[in-house]
């Protein structure tokens, strides 16, 4: 099994090596430009190759293009082939820990406690030990159920984006170093997921940073885009610093950075130790899964491409913070004020992203904070104390968000837009993105059969425990449950906000280029239609993954039907029906105008997201602008002053001998007979 965990992982790598040397021959590969400022699949209107005014198009070779091409098509294989190789074998790994343990990869509901959840039960394997002089560091690979299927769904969220992306990406210049990236994302979260060491985990989530930083700003061009990069980047960052230190104080405590090694120690370590341990871990963890309070990332992250949107918010980044809880469970449980501050930062996040996407025009960012919202509910499955429940959710929402990403990607690639202000009506024209839309917004309101449904009902039932289990604080148990079933019901209204006004209604006519509509950091145009161009599906290989995704994020939820508890469901399923009503009879009442009025005078801040950004700024970045102004005048001035002055000084000294070494040859003699003088005198005074 470690053999083939380990084939899953080095295939992708394999490949994002291949691809990127691969994509440097031959040299000349320009052919079609990179898209400017959005979503969409024509270049720039100012970049060569365009058929905008002032271009050139006489002026690129035949050649050239053909070179584009086959360097496209060539980096398409390279992606591809291996990461669908590597799909197969963890279905195939998966398969067989499911038959050795008798379930399907994630344990049935059971009591909190150590002893009851998050016990490691896999194969594991050491392949090499470095001796550091105090606590040794072992590089290994672990697999058991948690693992095997967390890996199936990065796998197959993979292949699907990177088959996706051949069609999304075709005409862009840089596709072979953006589906290279894709590989190496693929290869460090597959690392993540199979490694049996905290620092062999913190080396794959280090390389999810970086590619995070790569593919968001892949059109680099625009400065926006280039802004919501560096947020990305800067803002993990500050999460993983605490992670980082989290990471030594367990391995410092265990003796050891093996995960059963330091899951063991639990007993043994103090108190103290463990809400510190586990305190600086939710740092890295908030980070990573976008979770309040460092969650502004992730809205502006939509300035990638829409695939890596559905890569980073769907089986990978933002599920790595979750997966992590998941995996040191029990080290989280024998720190309790850790799971209360994670089921308050859960409840506000889930309710606060809810109504954030219910106010947004943009498509992609009412995605964007869904998936916030979300991530919060396994958030506050994990501190009810439910890693069962949490895993499911974070499987099944695997699926419908993976979906729904690329259903947006679908919408805008047909009418040229994020904005849904300029959608509407699309049901008839895109059947096939409708009906798979349809279904991911079922599963993502949780209406069944969807899968959503079913996993959604096991976070409830959990939360709902926590109310009497003890496992919370009663306060932070109460606010929980009360945010999650308000969330049920925002999230039901948001769900049929955007699905109606993507598909029903009429089309509204898309703003001018230059109208600044939706101009927003992170939230670019797409530029691939025009008001002028008939809207139709996507190609094949943007459908084909749409399709398969929609048959998980349909019926994966019947793996556990057996464990539905009906009055949870009943009353969680009113909850989303009584939001997505509310929804629909504004809707119905004026079709024209944007059923997010419903929200009066609080529309404009659930719009700007609370205004958390702007708190930020003025907080945290207008400081460190102001301290950063303050070093460069201080190295301006001072610094460099003291070296100019330096300077100077000499040259004003060099001034003063160059009176004396001038050249004249009478003053030399003059000189010297002085000094003999001198010397003649001072020997006959002082004989």
């Amino acid at each position: 099994m470690i053999t083939i965990a380990s084939l899953v992982i080095l295939l992708p790598f394999l490949a994002a090596a291949a691809g990127l040397l691969g994509s440097r021959f031959p040299r000349r590969l320009r052919g079609v430009t990179p898209p400017g400022t959005g979503d969409g699949l024509t270049p720039r209107a100012d970049a060569p190759g365009t058929d905008a005014p002032g271009a050139d198009v006489s002026k690129i070779a035949a050649s050239e293009v053909d070179a584009g091409t086959d360097a496209n098509r060539r980096a398409a294989w390279i992606a591809v082939v291996p990461t669908a190789v590597s799909a197969a074998l963890a279905i195939w790994l998966a398969y067989a820990t499911w038959a050795a343990t008798g379930g399907i990869g994630v344990e049935p509901s059971a009591p909190a406690g150590p002893e009851a959840q998050g016990a490691i039960d896999g194969v594991a394997a050491t392949f090499t030990v470095m001796e550091t002089g105090s606590v040794p560091i072992t590089v290994g690979l672990l697999v058991d159920g948690l693992a095997a299927s967390i890996a199936v769904l990065v796998a197959v969220v993979a292949l699907a984006v990177q088959i996706y992306s051949v069609g999304y990406m075709r005409d862009d210049r840089r596709y072979p170093s953006y589906s290279s990236f894709i590989s190496l994302f693929t290869s460090a979260m597959l690392l993540v997921v199979y490694a049996a060491d905290l620092m062999v985990l913190y080396v794959g989530w280090e390389i999810m940073g970086l590619c995070s930083y790569l593919l968001v700003g892949h059109w680099w061009e625009d400065r926006a885009n280039s802004r919501a990069a560096i947020k990305a980047f800067l803002v993990t960052r500050i999460g993983d610093v605490g992670f980082l230190f989290g990471i030594f104080v367990l391995g410092t405590a265990a003796g050891s950075f093996r995960i059963a090694d330091v899951i063991a120690g639990v007993p043994e370590m103090s108190s103290g130790t463990l809400i510190a341990a586990t305190m600086l871990l939710l740092a890295g963890v908030a980070g990573k899964s976008a979770q309040v309070p460092l969650h502004v990332w992730l809205p502006d992250a939509m300035a990638g491409p829409t695939p890596i949107s559905a890569l980073i918010h769907a089986a990978t980044m933002v599920a790595a913070g979750i997966f992590v809880v998941a995996r040191l469970y029990p080290v989280f449980l024998g720190a309790r004020p850790t799971l209360d501050v994670l089921a308050v930062l859960a409840a506000v996040g889930m309710l606060g992203a809810a109504l954030a996407a219910l106010a947004q025009d943009d498509l992609k960012r009412v995605l964007a904070y869904s998936t916030i919202s979300q991530l919060a509910y396994m958030a506050g499955a994990l501190a009810a104390g439910s890693r069962s429940a949490a895993t499911f959710h974070l499987i099944t929402h695997g699926a419908f968000k993976a979906l729904l990403f690329l259903c947006a990607g679908a919408v805008i690639h047909a009418v040229g837009s994020n904005l849904m202000s300029t959608m509407g009506g699309l049901r008839k024209e895109l059947p096939v993105t409708f009906a798979a839309m349809t279904i991911g917004f079922a599963a993502l309101m949780g209406l069944p059969p969807a899968s959503g449904f079913f996993s959604k009902d096991e976070v409830l039932v959990a939360i709902e425990h926590s109310l009497s289990s003890g496992s919370l604080t009663s306060a932070a148990a109460l606010l929980l449950y009360g945010c999650a079933l308000a969330t049920v019901a925002v999230t039901g209204a948001y769900a049929t906000r955007a699905w109606l006004r993507t598909f029903f209604g009429q089309r509204a006519p898309r703003p001018e280029a230059g109208s600044g509509a939706g101009s927003a950091p992170g939230a670019p145009h797409a530029v691939h239609g025009t008001a002028h161009t008939a809207v139709h599906e996507a190609p094949a290989t943007m459908r084909w993954p749409i399709l398969v995704l929609a048959v998980p994020a349909l019926l994966l939820g019947f793996a556990r039907a057996g464990d539905v508890h009906w009055d949870a469901a009943a009353l969680s399923l009113a909850v989303a029906l009584l939001g997505a009503g509310a929804v629909y009879a504004v809707w119905r009442s004026d079709p024209l105008t944007d059923p997010a009025r419903l929200l009066g005078p609080f529309r404009n801040p659930c719009e700007q997201a609370f205004h958390v950004d702007s708190v930020y700024t003025r907080l945290f970045v207008r400081p460190v602008l102001l301290l950063a102004d303050l070093v460069v005048r201080t190295d301006g001035r001072v610094v460099d002053g003291a070296v100019r002055g330096s300077g100077r000084a000499t040259l004003s000294l060099a001034g003063l001998v160059r009176l004396v070494q001038n050249g004249n040859v009478q003053l030399y003699v003059t000189g010297l007979l002085a000094g003999v003088l001198l010397i003649a005198a001072g020997a006959v005074i002082f004989r």
